[in-house]
């Protein structure tokens, strides 16, 4: 999808995953999203705009950290991106648990993950 030749001259920091663990990850993960998503949509509940809101933005977030980061060769600011992404991922777990716990925890496994993108963002950023 995007040109690595940039990427590859970066100095990694430690755990730096392989490549080819992204792709899968990530299929697993938006899966979960969908489903989450799904799941809150299904269960009925007043005032759940905040909630769709939330997702909405953590989304955005999600699609504008990769061309940022790998097109723009932005690391600053592809890290202000993903710390509030990890932001509005944890306040969309929070409403999404109020409607249904098993939409917020199912984020779980997503948080983690961009938790620990967002120290590999923060090490490029420290190290290149």
């Amino acid at each position: 999808m995007f040109n690595t030749l940039w990427f590859d001259t970066l100095i990694k920091p430690p755990f730096n995953p392989p490549a080819w663990i992204f792709t899968p990850v990530w299929i697993i993960l938006y899966g979960m999203i969908f489903v989450s998503l799904l799941l809150y949509t299904i269960k009925p509940a007043r005032n759940k705009m905040r909630g769709y809101i939330y997702f909405i933005i953590q989304m955005v977030l999600n699609l504008a950290w990769s061309p940022v980061f790998f097109l723009l060769h932005n690391i600053t600011l592809a890290l202000i991106i993903i710390i509030l992404m990890d932001l509005f991922v944890l306040l969309t777990i929070k409403r999404f648990f109020a409607v249904s716990k098993l939409a917020g925890m199912i984020l779980i496994p997503y948080l983690l993950w961009i938790l620990f993108a967002t120290y590999l963002n923060a090490a490029f950023l420290i190290l290149n």
